[in-house]
């Protein structure tokens, strides 16, 4: 008997294949407004569909309908894999990226959310390859599996294994008792913050190619955009608060933004996450608003609008730049540094370690002390009070110590491959974090372009373990996931 159910693994590959090849025949409107080759997208995706296609169908006949835990786990990071693989396509075939190596990188770094990009001239790109690029993001940003967990219910497969393994951990609270309730209702929030934001930012005079392509990026918090000085290159104040709030809504829970669309006001202001990351962003814009202005001739308001924008981007791992935040002083350099080790919320589309996890790990630290003056006493931690089970509390201490270990692995392998000390720390920060931009040679004002071959393989296959958050894709790696029971 096979370990895993290879059939019905099979089957829901092809199913994203298919959803990827129907994500690519979008842009084709696009190529065809602006006279483009249409080759490019169509033949990428006849090809993805085609492979799909066959997969989904036939093997979805005779599959058994069983999902355990070990096939989801597999057919998620399969799945981004394949994805990133179908999705390097258009990039190849039009010559945009005419080398594999970028081209994956690019693919991996718009599923994931991560923004990391290796093109110098995006302005130069086709339209119809732009769109793809961003659909990308906007794919990856809810969750490919997500989608699919709302699809599978077509086949009579229930997805319940295949979120549990998209969002290990703490995870949201779910709004409906069922899984598939759950994520059309996620994807309906989704799709109506991006139709929402188009619109604003069509108001604010923006074209709507690059409105719509930058909605698309900012909810998934990932950052790529259409111009190559990215928000930078709109002067305008409207615009840069349009996105400053809805990257702030995108590192927000989902849940949280459904029951503020219920009204249930109480849910929102007494959740402890919430408090702590809409505090965190308050006080770090205002401490180095103080500074930059200190260093700069603009007015308090410009300078305001900036460090909020710097602030909000990074913490919530979106990576759009409206300033070089390195050129500011080495200080506010360091601090942002350090930002890019915060995270947004948890059931967001931010990418990073999330304020949870540091809530967690702090109160755990601090309820530590207590413990030692009173060692027969039984003190949880408590989040929004309640207590929260102690495996959870060491989830999150084991992810913290695989994170910080994993990232100075990382480091010292980009620091082997040729990079400064500062790039290799900042690279790899950013990509376990899914963040795109950082300091050094990686900076703001720059990309990922000049990185050697090999560290871009390491920091594609680092976005993929930030964004599904370690535990998914290295389970894979030990021998009991593969050991028969």
């Amino acid at each position: 008997m096979s370990r895993f159910n290879v059939k019905l693994i099979g089957s829901i590959l092809g199913l994203l294949l298919v959803i990827s090849g129907v994500g690519m025949l979008m842009a084709i409107p696009f190529s065809i407004y602006y006279k483009e080759d249409l080759f490019p997208i169509t033949s990428s995706a006849a090809i993805t569909l085609f492979t799909g296609l066959p997969l989904w169908l036939l093997l979805n006949k005779s599959a058994p309908r069983e999902l355990k835990k070990r096939d989801g786990y597999l057919v998620v990071t399969l799945g981004w894999v394949v994805m990133s693989l179908f999705g390097t396509l258009p990039y190849l075939i039009s010559g945009s990226i005419p080398n594999f190596t970028d081209a994956f990188f690019e693919t991996m770094s718009g599923f994931t959310t991560t923004g990391a990009s290796i093109l110098n001239n995006i302005e130069a790109m086709p339209k119809g390859i732009l769109l793809w690029r961003s659909l990308s993001q906007w794919i990856g940003g809810m969750g490919i599996i997500v989608l699919a967990v709302a699809i599978l219910p077509i086949l009579g497969i229930g997805g319940m294994q295949l979120f549990v393994a998209e969002a290990p951990g703490i995870s949201a609270e779910k709004l409906k008792p069922r899984i598939k309730d759950t994520a059309k209702r996620l994807w309906l929030i989704y799709v109506g913050l991006t139709f929402l934001e188009t619109v604003l930012l069509m108001f604010g005079d923006m074209p709507f190619f690059d409105a719509l392509n930058h909605s698309l990026t900012t909810m998934a918090t990932g950052g790529f955009s259409t111009k190559n000085n990215s928000i930078a290159f709109y002067s305008s104040p409207y615009i840069h608060y349009v996105i400053t709030a809805f990257m702030f809504l995108a590192g927000t829970s989902f849940t949280l933004t459904y029951f503020i669309l219920k009204r249930k006001l109480k849910k929102v202001l007494g959740n402890e996450e919430f408090i702590v990351y809409l505090v965190f962003i308050i006080l770090a814009t205002l401490m180095l608003t103080g500074v930059v202005h200190s260093l700069t001739d603009y007015s308090f308001e410009k300078n305001f609008r900036d460090t909020l924008f710097s602030v909000v981007s990074i913490i919530t791992t979106t990576g759009f730049v409206v300033e070089d935040y390195t050129a500011w002083s080495p200080l506010i350099t360091m601090a942002f540094f350090a930002l890019l080790f915060i995270g947004g919320m948890a059931g967001s589309t931010a990418g990073g370690i999330k304020v949870v996890r540091h809530i967690v790990l702090f109160k755990n630290s601090f309820l530590e002390m207590k413990r030692q003056l009173h060692p027969n006493a039984i003190i949880p931690v408590r989040l929004n009070n309640r207590a929260i089970q102690g495996e959870l509390t060491y989830h999150v201490l084991a992810f913290m110590m695989i994170y910080f270990l994993i990232f100075s692995i990382g480091s010292i392998i980009m620091a082997w491959v040729g990079l400064d000390f500062p790039t290799a720390l900042s690279a790899v920060a950013t990509s376990l974090g899914n963040v795109g931009p950082g300091i050094g040679n990686v900076s703001p004002v720059d990309n990922f372009s000049a990185i050697p071959t090999v560290g871009k393989w390491v920091l594609a296959f680092l976005m993929l373990l930030g964004r599904l958050e370690l535990f998914t894709v290295l389970i894979l790696f030990t021998p009991f996931f593969w050991k028969r029971e």
